[in-house]
């Protein structure tokens, strides 16, 4: 039997003021495209369906459409909750689309749920693991012991009887780790020592009993431990991060005989993202320039700030989504010790200080008052402040660097 593995679809979801539902709703189709193409018999999707706990009219629209495509098409699915997900949301209906084969555990209510598959000599058991939590699973397994989520996830798994004689999967959501070491990341992510995300990393020995296991929560696609613990990763690029990563979704090929086998299929989005580098007057080359619909960030070398280059560079490529410098002056600001930078110094002492490492020169007292105004109104200095600036630049001139 056949199953494609999707996480992290994130529904919804925007890269910086741009809408991505019409890149989404393209990457699903070529989804739907490859299920027909390889005849899979289910779908896996790993949690995080939706970018936010409260979806957008769109992105619920959107979810409809694929899950109603793959119903007519007699594709089985097998979805659970993820940490984005509102657990009550996307469990709405689930009675009514389990008549249609369309299987969410969104709410995780004591019981690991399992759905049982048979083709000839292959009995396939698929469990639904949604994102958890210790506090709830507490709730249903007072007396054990549940300190962390990795306690949750085993008590769950010891309290679940799993049958050796059949192959099993289990589709999860959770920050997994493999043996003295972290997933990579893909930058849309945030992670300390034990979490990501603020979900804390349990070990990938728990998931010993099941032959695959199909996990969400980490958009970089890669295997966990074992090549059968495995994350989908998300299906398009969410982050600078991921913007030299190749998109792909597992196809997964399970049989008594065989085992496991896991094709990794190739996606190609509607809009890349791409990372570029140079002079503005090199990356604007018309023989530098390529595939100008694609999401940019770039970052540019030359030693002056130029001007609107936000506007400049959408003239050529509309959907540029950051512009950032690398040069002797931000190499120069990087070598500053941020801890003692502010020691001792009046707001327009810093202000200047930052002026002239970006410029070279001095900031006029029209761009110093400029940025008092702003600073005011965010509440980084006071009246006391502006009272104390007027009185030093009356008694000391009118050159902020010598204001004390």
């Amino acid at each position: 039997m056949k199953f494609l593995h999707l996480g992290d679809l994130h529904l919804g979801k925007t890269l910086s003021d741009f809408d991505l539902i019409e890149d989404q709703r393209y990457i699903l189709d070529q989804i739907l495209g490859i299920a027909e193409r390889e005849s899979v018999d289910g779908v896996l999707i790993a949690g995080d369906v939706y970018d936010k706990s409260v979806p957008s009219e769109a992105a619920t629209r959107l979810l409809d459409d694929f899950l109603s495509k793959l119903a007519n098409r007699g594709i089985r699915v097998f979805m659970v909750s993820g940490n984005h997900d509102s657990d009550d949301r996307l469990n709405y209906g689930s009675v009514l689309f389990a008549s249609n084969q369309i299987f969410i555990s969104a709410v995780f209510d004591g019981t690991l749920h399992r759905k049982s598959l048979a083709d000839g000599d292959d009995r396939i058991d698929i469990y639904m693991l949604p994102f958890v939590k210790a506090s709830q699973v507490r709730h249903y397994f007072p007396d054990a012991r549940i300190d962390s989520y990795e306690d949750a996830v085993r008590t769950i798994l010891k309290n679940t009887p799993v049958n050796r004689n059949n192959r099993n999967l289990l589709v999860a959501h959770q920050f997994v780790s493999g043996k003295g070491e972290d997933p990579a990341l893909a930058g849309s992510e945030s992670i300390g020592t034990q979490s990501v995300g603020m979900v804390e990393k349990i070990g990938y020995d728990c998931f010993d009993d099941f032959d695959y296991v199909a996990l969400g929560h980490i958009h970089s696609p890669q295997r966990v431990g074992r090549d059968e613990v495995r994350y989908a990763g998300a299906p398009l690029k969410y982050s600078l991060g991921e913007a030299k990563n190749e998109k792909t979704v597992p196809l997964v090929t399970v049989s008594a005989a065989e085992g496991v086998k896991i094709t990794l299929v190739p996606l190609k989005p509607m809009r890349d993202m791409r990372h570029i580098r140079g002079t503005l007057r090199e990356l604007l080359d018309k023989k530098n320039v390529k595939a100008t619909e694609d999401f940019i960030y770039a970052t540019l070398t030359d030693e002056d700030i130029i001007n609107d280059a936000m506007g400049i560079f959408r003239q050529i490529y509309p959907n540029t989504v950051r512009i950032d410098y690398d040069n002797s002056h931000t190499r120069e600001i990087e070598q500053v010790d941020i801890s003692r930078i502010a020691e001792n110094k009046s707001f327009p002492e810093l202000i200047g200080d930052f002026y002239r490492l970006m410029y070279g020169c001095e900031i006029t007292e029209e761009e110093m008052d400029v940025m008092r105004t702003a600073a005011r109104e965010a509440g980084v200095i006071n009246e006391t402040d502006e009272t104390d600036y007027k009185r030093n630049r009356s008694l000391c001139g009118n050159a902020p660097g010598n204001i004390v």
